[in-house]
């Protein structure tokens, strides 16, 4: 009986979190210019030397400018972002895939993070293409992070993935198995381009 509260718990939680990311990203633009703040926050990072040497070899990049993660008893999280690949010596036009994860435990507080994953595997990238991707061993997707932000230590050697992460608020840390990266359908309906879009590929080229 226990176990299946707290399923569905976690269910309800992962829920609101999910209903509750379009409200955070209002329009493309505004997701897109939180992102490109979210590199250049990266850039005065003690671990952006390491984050850079590896965004050199990155298939791609998912900027999730503010996670929002709270909760007292039932714990839930949730942003927006924005994926760029690779394409020669610049990157993509932007895609927007929406994150969400819920939890169940003794926690209290309020947390906001700004998230880059980058994505080192073509496995990786083309999971989270496919849509409902989730994050965790049983996907065979290793996940590595960069900073004290996030649970596990700095890495040089990384992964699928590694995830950078700037993070306030009570909690001691974050952790990404068992959350979902979903396309967004209708904020990929039609092409992004546009002056926001721009700047976030030039800022990334100029520093990648």
């Amino acid at each position: 009986m226990r176990n299946s509260l707290a399923k569905l718990a976690s269910i309800a939680a992962f829920t609101l979190a999910c209903l509750a990311l379009p409200a955070q990203a209002a329009d493309k633009d505004s997701l897109l210019r939180d992102a490109n703040r979210t590199v250049g926050h990266l850039r005065t990072d003690p671990a952006f030397a390491t984050a850079r040497t590896m965004l050199q070899n990155a298939r791609a990049v998912y900027i999730v400018p503010k996670l929002i993660k709270g909760g007292f008893i039932f714990g839930a999280e949730g942003g927006s972002g924005v994926l760029l690949h690779r394409t020669g010596k610049g990157w993509s036009a932007p895609r927007f895939y929406d994150m969400g994860s819920a939890s169940f435990g003794l926690q209290a507080g309020l947390e906001q993070a700004e998230l880059v994953f980058i994505i080192n595997s073509d496995r990786a990238l083309k999971g989270i293409e496919g849509g409902n991707f989730k994050l965790g061993a049983g996907a065979g997707i290793t996940v590595a992070t960069l900073s004290s932000g996030a649970e596990g230590a700095t890495t040089p050697r990384g992964g699928d993935i590694v995830v950078w992460t700037s993070a306030t608020g009570a909690y001691g840390g974050l952790t990404f198995n068992g959350s979902v990266i979903k396309g967004d359908d209708e904020m990929n309906a039609t092409p992004t381009t546009g002056p926001a879009a721009a700047a976030l590929r030039k800022n990334l080229a100029g520093v990648f």
